[in-house]
């Protein structure tokens, strides 16, 4: 058997073109694949759930009563990138970060877009991610997303779009540096054949761009290094797996808010010789359980007091609080307008079409079309609370005519994209199945770094458009060749 899939799709595939030929990014791949026995191929797989189990890589997905642990499904199949294609995406992706970042302090301070009607006052006066006690306060470094996820989709050889952009806390990256991991100590020799960029130095440089976010002049840590720690909701949390991870590999202490108080002006963890001093601080808590003396009076995540400290100078909360207002897909839906305000330039990856419900004509169009669109919550999120037209039942477009006629302002639609696929092994061979990307980007004073690859979710159902782990999808290693 060979590595051709064995269904033919209208989806852009990946690995082969219309006539079934390998495209450029698989050659060398389908070279070494066409060589190995499937009856090997099948114990590889195997090992890769058995290691994933092992090592513990799972997720929590939270039902009506209570949470369900489950494995993150492994396809051994990679996604492949041309540098050619790597480059042109990493343009887009840069410029798309410095537009949100420029996009976050103009929100906190003069507002000037909104000055010059590009965006409507009205898509943050009532927003929940907009925090008024950010309003005036520049962060260190003027630094808001410090760690960005853009998830992308693909539709044909050169047709890339932003499907999403994550500021708030994206999650995923120790899942794209073990999915590394597992594949180089599955198939060494494999990656002796085909050159693919390292992401296993992703930890070294998130710390070193964090510590360069410190409050300036601030180095608490020895060596007079800046002390960087990772904030955790605790190992009930779907992403604990990730913060224990991150925090082991990048050498920082892992703490919950329980570890930490205001000493002397100072946000402070325990240790054995008493408290000691933080500079930086990676949240994996939401703002509304950051400090209960601000936000949420019940929380028992976060500090209290941090926010005090905050402004004060005295430590960098990573991400800033409030920059969670640019995963609104409300205010995704004026992306265009505000890369264009900020650079200047017009964007080098699009937008999907977006309709916003809010609007009254926009809202008779997809209340007419509902059976062909996507539909989304603009704060929802893992793919919860969200109607894909093609593939609902009646009732379901029914429920949803409901929703959308009751609070129209908190539901964007969107096309049903034909998304691109990559082949999936199966027991019987390959199999197309629909993919997204996201990449991963470090912001700090010095620079914009972006990791080459970064996570690729899959649709393992067959015809599914939904990547989600929550939702049954499964993930991919993903490289990017070198030139």
């Amino acid at each position: 058997m060979t590595a051709k899939s064995q269904q033919q799709s209208v989806n852009f595939d990946e690995m082969h073109d219309a006539e079934g030929n390998t495209r450029e990014a698989y050659r060398s791949y389908c070279d070494w694949f066409d060589g190995q026995e499937q009856a090997s191929l099948r114990r590889k797989d195997k090992e890769a759930d058995d290691t994933f189990r092992r090592t513990g890589i799972t997720f929590n997905v939270y039902g009506e009563d209570e949470a369900e642990e489950r494995l993150i499904p492994f396809d051994i199949v990679p996604r492949i990138i041309t540098a050619g294609e790597w480059r042109r995406l990493s343009r887009g992706i840069e410029q798309r970060v410095r537009a949100l970042n420029s996009f976050l302090y103009d929100m906190y301070h003069r507002q000037e877009i909104v000055r010059a009607g590009r965006v409507p006052e009205r898509l943050f006066r009532h927003n929940d991610a907009w925090l008024a006690h950010m309003v005036g306060f520049t962060p260190p470094g003027g630094i808001y997303t410090h760690i960005v996820g853009i998830d992308l989709v693909r539709t044909g050889p050169d047709q890339f779009y932003v499907l999403e952009d994550n500021a708030r806390t994206p999650s995923g990256v120790s899942y794209m540096l073990e999915n590394r991991e597992t594949m180089m100590a599955m198939f060494p020799d494999l990656f002796s054949q085909v050159p693919v960029e390292a992401v296993s130095d992703y930890p070294r440089r998130l710390a070193r761009s964090l510590a360069a976010c410190a409050p300036q002049g601030q180095a608490s840590g020895d060596g007079g290094k800046p002390t960087v720690a990772v904030l955790t909701p605790g190992i009930f949390n779907s992403a604990y797996f990730e913060h224990a991870f991150l925090a082991d590999q990048m050498g920082a202490e892992l703490v919950e808010g329980s570890d930490l108080r205001v000493v002397e002006g100072k946000v402070q963890m325990r240790t054995t010789r008493g408290y000691k001093p933080i500079d930086v601080l990676y949240r994996r808590v939401d703002d509304d359980y950051l400090d209960p003396l601000t936000f949420n009076p019940d929380s028992v995540l976060g500090v209290p007091g941090i926010m005090d400290v905050y402004r004060a100078g005295g430590i960098t909360i990573a991400n800033a609080p409030g920059a969670g207002i640019c995963d609104d897909k409300a205010i995704y839906s004026f992306m265009p307008d505000i890369v264009e305000f900020y650079t200047g330039e017009k964007p080098l990856l699009p937008n999907v079409e977006t309709w916003r419900c809010a609007d009254r004509e926009s809202l008779a169009y997809v209340l007419d079309n509902l059976d062909e669109l996507v539909v989304k919550e603009v704060h929802g999120s893992g793919g919860y609370g969200m109607l894909i037209g093609p593939t609902a039942t009646k009732k379901e477009l029914a429920e949803f005519r409901k929703k959308l006629a009751a609070a129209p302002q908190n539901y964007i639609a969107q096309p049903t994209l034909s998304l691109s696929t990559c082949p999936v092994f199966t027991r019987t061979g390959l199999a197309p199945r629909h993919v997204d990307l996201r990449p991963f980007v470090l912001v700090s004073p010095n620079g914009i770094e972006i990791t080459p690859g970064g996570l690729t979710r899959v649709a393992l159902k067959k015809g599914s458009l939904v990547v989600n782990s929550s939702q049954g999808g499964g993930t991919k290693d993903t490289w990017v060749l070198k030139d």
